[in-house]
């Protein structure tokens, strides 16, 4: 007795089919799982034989072979519990799933009372079903939700052995779950945080209004307790609402790696990501025995803030280059690939020196010039070159602090001009794969970053008194056709220019 049944798996953020086939033949009792199963899928025969029994079906006492197809692909984790489960009852004449098994897709874990639980990935499950035509997916009631944003598709929600038994059956009719998620989208920029909570360093906040206008990369300097952590964890606040195809791109991320969504089946804010300094390689970039996103993906249409920049470890900084400039993240195992998503905004905070008031007006600083030039040589120029915002965060005055009178601007009102700025973006862009003016190449540069005569002479003085890149010279060109945009000017102008040679002013040596 054969029975053959559509499942469905996951490498990386992609899911794949895997057909699952039980064969149910005399002999003495076993039950072997073939087609290269992990530990967790090897381990599903238990869960299954005791899910079985607890539903008060019966579980053959003969000869069981599972086949998990492709066998040259590795198979992984609890999902594959379910369809296993109901194979088995097919072979077994307990269920009738003959006439089903090429409309459905069926996910679950198994728990031993027969409960099904939720699994990882279903977004991205669900998206795969509907590019192969499948129409139907039994998934786990926990599940169904996320599923429902994929439109196309029947969603049917179970949560246990027994029901799902019984709907194959036909005794009973389970409604597919259907979600608006156009109203879910209303949820979007519910913050806790905004910028009017910040007193005083205003040229640090216009800074991060060009930044998101822009989706620029920034790095603050300044001493303990001037606010740098203060304004990164605002700066969510004043990005444009994500789009519903952003919210899909995050929501598959944060799901094949089980991250929380605030009780929505869909992320409705843009990720803040923040990994503390002794964050691994892997942990940041991502990869792993079994390929998992890292914090620049789970930071993809948001911030990766990384604070105490020169304490993270060297290799893990460096290895953000690559993503900083393609947006995107590949990491290579013996049989495939998995490539991620990675369009973020850097926002990266550090001291002048070890003990953080280097140069300043208060404070004497008490390292030595040797321990200053170490602290400074943890950030490689080439990293430091691909940022294309660098501003000092000086001291605040404790007047500043006490003063009530100054009505400081909330993050809405910034929003605005910033969304604004976006929309000029996107019609400027329409016709190619750019969403900001920091992914604009060498052709986009030259046909949208024109400037005056007098800009060039301006440009060229500056590349030579400050003895910058041709990198950095494309990034300054960039922040002034951004700045231009929040000014809503056609023209880049000399004021345009030269605010954005001021954010590129600091070399190496004065920026820590």
């Amino acid at each position: 007795m054969i029975a053959k049944l559509l499942s469905a798996a996951l490498f990386g953020v992609d899911a794949f089919i895997v057909e699952v086939e039980i064969d149910v033949s005399n002999g003495l009792p076993s039950f072997n799982i073939v087609g290269l199963p992990d530990t967790a899928v090897q381990e599903s025969r238990e869960r299954v034989r005791s899910a079985i029994k607890n539903t008060e079906f019966q579980f053959p006492m003969q000869r069981i072979t599972v086949n998990l197809a492709p066998a040259n692909v590795k198979k992984e984790g609890p999902a594959l519990d379910l369809p296993i489960a109901v194979g088995i009852l097919s072979a077994n004449r307990q269920i009738d799933f003959a006439t089903h098994n090429n409309d459905f897709i069926i996910i679950g874990e198994l728990s031993l009372n027969g409960q099904i639980r939720p699994v990882s990935g279903m977004l991205s499950i669900a998206l795969m079903a509907r590019k192969k035509g499948i129409k139907n997916l039994i998934v786990p009631r926990e599940n169904a939700r996320e599923a429902s944003i994929v439109d196309g598709i029947n969603i049917i929600p179970v949560s246990g052995l027994r029901e799902i038994a019984r709907f194959l059956n036909n005794e009973i009719n389970i409604i597919p779950m259907s979600i608006d998620k156009y109203e879910l989208m209303k949820n979007v920029n519910n913050y806790q945080v905004d910028f009017s909570d910040v007193k005083g360093q205003n040229h640090a906040k216009r800074a991060l209004e060009v930044a998101a206008a822009g989706s620029h990369n920034v790095i603050m300097i300044g001493p303990p307790g001037s606010g740098k952590t203060m304004l990164a964890k605002r700066i969510p606040t004043i990005l444009p609402s994500l789009t519903l195809e952003e919210s899909i791109e995050i929501t598959r991320l944060y799901s094949v790696s089980n991250l929380p969504k605030h009780d929505l089946p869909i992320v409705t804010n843009r990720p803040f990501r923040s990994p503390h300094h002794t964050i691994s390689n892997i942990g940041l970039i991502g990869g792993g025995r079994i390929p998992k996103p890292g914090e620049i993906s789970m930071a993809h249409n948001g911030v990766l803030f990384l604070d105490e920049l020169p304490e993270f470890n060297r290799s893990a900084l460096e290895s953000l280059r690559q993503p900083l400039e393609s947006g995107k993240v590949t990491v290579s195992r013996t049989l495939r690939s998995v490539t991620y998503l990675s369009h973020f905004m850097l926002i990266a905070a550090a001291n002048p020196c070890p003990c953080g008031f280097f140069g300043d007006p208060v404070k004497q600083c008490t390292c030595t010039s040797q321990q200053i030039r170490k602290y400074k040589s943890k950030i490689s120029g080439p990293l430091l070159d691909r940022i294309d915002i660098q501003i000092e965060v000086p001291r605040l005055d404790y007047r500043e602090l006490a003063n009530r009178n100054v009505d400081n601007e909330n993050s809405t009102a910034i929003r605005n001009r910033v969304e604004k700025a976006r929309i000029i973006q996107q019609k400027r862009f329409k016709d190619i794969p750019i969403f900001g003016n920091s992914q604009m190449k060498r052709k986009e540069i030259e046909k949208y970053c024109k400037l005056p005569e007098e800009g060039w002479n301006l440009l060229n003085k500056a590349m030579d008194k400050l003895k910058l890149s041709a990198r950095a010279y494309d990034k300054i060109l960039k922040l002034s056709r951004t700045i231009a945009d929040l000014s809503f000017s056609e023209e880049i102008n000399i004021s345009h220019l030269s605010e954005a040679i001021q954010y590129r002013s600091m070399d190496r040596e004065d920026l820590i």
